[in-house]
């Protein structure tokens, strides 16, 4: 019987997202937020699940190339990740137990307070179920 493993490898050939990742600046701290497209095509913004990144949580979606053409062709997609949650710093910092959390109320003026600084005033959302 041959060895078993809990993973597995897999070669994927990677979209190349290009983009830029900003720092913002809002009212309760900066936040990272990767910019991929051109930012005169509207806004595509994504917001990941709880204790994901927007690369863990949104991987599916841009690997697969026929969503990740049509999506970079159409939109300029501005991923957001909560604090503590950025990809391409490799290690967010550690928040300070000093630091109150952030309410849901608080991460969603972030997301406002980003839409401002990119010079959005208006966005479509769609949600699922």
């Amino acid at each position: 019987m041959g060895e078993s493993s809990d993973s597995v490898s897999i070669d994927i050939d990677m979209i190349p997202l290009g983009g830029k990742e900003r720092v913002v600046k809002t009212s309760k701290g900066s936040i990272s937020v990767f910019v991929c497209g051109d930012q005169e095509k509207p806004a595509l913004i994504t917001y990941p699940d709880v204790a994901l990144n927007y690369m863990s949580c949104f991987q599916g979606l841009f690997f697969c190339p026929d969503a990740a053409s049509l999506l970079l062709h159409n939109f300029c997609i501005y991923h957001i990740d909560a604090p503590g949650h950025e990809f391409l710093q490799l290690g967010a910092d550690v928040i300070s137990s000093d630091v109150p959390l952030l309410s849901v109320d608080d991460l969603a003026d972030q997301v406002a307070e980003v839409l401002d600084f990119f010079g959005y005033v208006s966005i479509l959302v769609m949600r699922g179920p």
